[in-house]
């Protein structure tokens, strides 16, 4: 949750900043703590939100985020947008950021936003490409990390290169002229690369994604280990740099 806890409107939905306008009502799907979902309320207000994510502690932080903040327009769930019991073309707009991803039926999902969206409303999904990624100076060890992780999410029926198959997706379920573009997340402070590198030495040890490689025999605890010494390590250049690519797609439906 920390790195999800960095996430705002301006670093991770900027492409749907523009088209959104006051009395919106908005569900965000995979809201996770919900410092990107009260962003957005702070576009759409006095539009209401409705954030929506499968963990009910992550829920109850996202709810009391939101109280912090004073946002009265913003509510959540706890469960799977699919089936929940949504009532079709409710919503304005329709949003995931970092989801599509982690699902076995992308395309099935995809489709189930169109159905939540009323005429005239907008849905948009941004994803980061793993394959895309690209790092500075050249390093084995995060090579090898970037191959670790991208085993365990297809173990898990994940894509780690959706960002890149997003307009087909889109296009498999039938969204109406859905336009592609792409933004990125630089880290190239020392603090920044601190940040980040520390974040994903963590996930490496101590996170679903560690265990998951290890059940899967995809990698050693001792493995594991000296992938996030990588990280580590990386991070102390002051040549470092480190660019995570993401794909976005809009559709006016």
């Amino acid at each position: 949750m920390r790195s999800h806890r960095w996430r705002t409107a301006s670093n991770s939905a900027a492409y749907l900043l523009p088209h959104l306008q006051p009395g919106d009502r908005l569900l965000d799907v995979g809201c996770g703590p919900g410092t990107l979902t009260v962003d957005l309320a702070r576009a759409v207000s006095p539009g209401e939100v409705v954030g929506i994510d499968l963990a009910a502690s992550v829920i109850a932080e996202a709810s009391a985020h939101a109280y912090d903040a004073g946002f009265n327009n913003v509510s959540f769930l706890t469960g799977d947008f699919r089936y929940v019991g949504l009532e079709p073309r409710t919503f304005d707009v329709v949003h995931a950021h970092q989801v599509l991803q982690h699902l076995r039926d992308p395309v099935g999902a995809t489709e189930t936003m169109g159905r939540l969206v009323r005429e005239g409303g907008l849905v948009a999904v941004r994803d980061s490409d793993y394959g895309a990624f690209t790092w500075c100076p050249a390093n084995s060890g995060l090579e090898k990390w970037r191959e670790t992780y991208s085993r365990v999410a297809r173990r898990n029926g994940a894509e780690p290169k959706a960002g890149r198959l997003l307009l087909a997706w889109a296009h498999a379920a039938k969204w109406p002229e859905p336009t592609y573009s792409t933004s990125t997340w630089t880290f190239a402070t020392a603090s920044d690369k601190s940040w980040w590198s520390h974040l994903w030495a963590e996930r490496c040890t101590t996170s679903a994604f560690a265990r998951q490689a290890i059940e899967y025999r995809i990698a050693t605890n001792e493995e594991l280990e000296l992938l996030a010494d990588e990280w580590r390590s990386w991070a102390k250049d002051p040549d470092a740099l480190f660019i995570v690519l993401h794909g976005e797609v809009l559709a006016r439906f």
